[in-house]
């Protein structure tokens, strides 16, 4: 008997600690502020519920526009911490998973490598002398503002051996860099001995758009330049149909990707390249899925749900996955989900995650729910995903900018 007791008492001495130990996970891992549909609960998972503090209150009773204070509890049962909850309408999407083309065009000139210039007195590379970095932006030369590569060349060339200042923006801030352009042995005309970039093209995949508005969301993470992997500010550019060919199997430790070719025409024009996607507006509103509501990030669970993707002309298919792994802190930044290809088909076809599903779109529960964004190299049936939610509001957020710029 005594026997028994020990061992329960050892049980329930773990389960106690388990316990404790969830629950302070829950109080860091969850946000101070929710927001909620109207007529809905708080509900993150299946594990935490939200109670009204006031008991005056009810969840019926709130409108679009309401904020109330909850308590948020572990199983129904133990408190855990409180929580601001706004109330807005249920936002609904047209869901795509259809590829699209990227052009983008740099806000200024990209440089994406410094070599060495040989002159009649030997190597030498006037702008890396004079701090110059590869990721540097360049903004001017010389007072003049400049967007392409042939500004940028043409500039230094005629400087005639004169000194150059050149405007650069790195990390966000601004300041100059000055030095002397050289002239190339054997050659005429003057070097500074950058190599630069104005504009850049790919695939990805659509997201979702908005009917009413005419914006939209697509590959759940920045565009970044391929030789520096900084982030690209933009300003501008256009997304073209695309139609996709063949595709590049995933193999551990190789992602695969998406082969197609932009198609004759336009969709629409880019307004952001952000941390979490590109955005825009549409011109001309491609064929979607179908229109879903979009899930609050508390509505993501672990457990099965689908993908839309097309690897295949441009026509996409529903595929099974199922999500692992669920964050909900901003500290995630594009990676609030870890999910696992399940389906036999995508798997025989692609090996799992290929580069070009970026922004495809996550259902789950008959809700848009978030966007893959990352293949996981090691294990490429595995990649990330990012809150659906967090795409919109990003969405709406460039077209409110656009309406206060258009307005000044």
């Amino acid at each position: 008997m005594r026997r028994l007791f020990r061992w329960l008492a050892a049980f329930l001495t773990v389960a106690c600690a388990g316990l404790w130990g969830l629950m302070l996970y829950f109080q860091h891992a969850l946000p101070d502020a929710l927001t909620v549909n109207q007529g809905e609960g708080v509900h993150i998972g299946r594990l935490v519920e939200g109670h009204l503090l006031e008991k005056s209150q009810t969840v019926a009773a709130m409108r679009s526009g309401d904020t109330y204070r909850a308590q948020l509890r572990l199983a129904g049962l133990f408190p855990m911490k409180e929580v601001s909850v706004s109330v807005v309408d249920t936002p609904v999407v047209m869901v795509c998973g259809t590829p699209f083309g990227i052009k983008l065009y740099t806000d200024g000139v990209l440089i994406v490598g410094l070599s060495d210039v040989m002159t009649a007195a030997g190597a030498y590379n006037p702008a890396a002398a004079a701090g110059v970095c590869v990721g540097d932006t360049i903004l001017s030369v010389n007072g003049q503002t400049v967007n392409t590569n042939r500004q940028v060349s043409k500039l230094i060339n005629a400087c005639g051996g004169n000194q150059v200042t050149l405007r650069l923006r790195r990390d966000g801030v601004e300041f100059e860099a000055k030095f002397l352009p050289v002239r190339p042995r054997g050659e005429e005309g003057y070097r500074a001995g950058l190599w630069v970039r104005d504009s850049t093209a790919g695939i990805g995949t659509l997201t979702f758009y908005e009917p009413s508005s005419g914006r939209f969301a697509g590959l759940g993470h920045a565009v970044c330049d391929v030789d520096t992997g900084e982030q690209l500010a933009i300003s501008g550019g256009e997304i073209v149909p695309a139609r996709i060919f063949d595709v590049e199997k995933s193999v551990s430790g190789t992602p695969g990707e998406l082969c197609g070719a932009f198609e004759l025409g336009t969709l629409g024009r880019l307004q952001y390249n952000g941390a979490d996607g590109l955005y825009g507006k549409l011109t001309v509103y491609p064929i979607g899925w179908k229109t879903l509501p979009v899930a609050r990030a508390q509505e993501v669970e672990k457990g099965a749900a689908q993908i839309l993707t097309t690897l295949d002309g441009s026509t996409p298919q529903l595929y099974d996955v199922s999500i692992e792994h669920v964050k909900y802190t901003a500290s995630a930044q594009g990676r609030h989900m870890i999910l696992r290809v399940t389906d036999a088909r995508l798997l025989e076809k692609a090996g799992g995650i290929v580069q070009g599903m970026s922004g495809s779109p996550i259902i789950q529960n008959g809700k848009l729910i978030g966007a893959v964004t990352h293949v996981l190299v090691d294990d490429p049936t595995r990649g990330y995903g990012i809150f659906a939610e967090n795409m919109l509001e990003t969405a709406q957020g460039v077209v409110q900018e656009k309406k206060m710029k258009d307005a000044s």
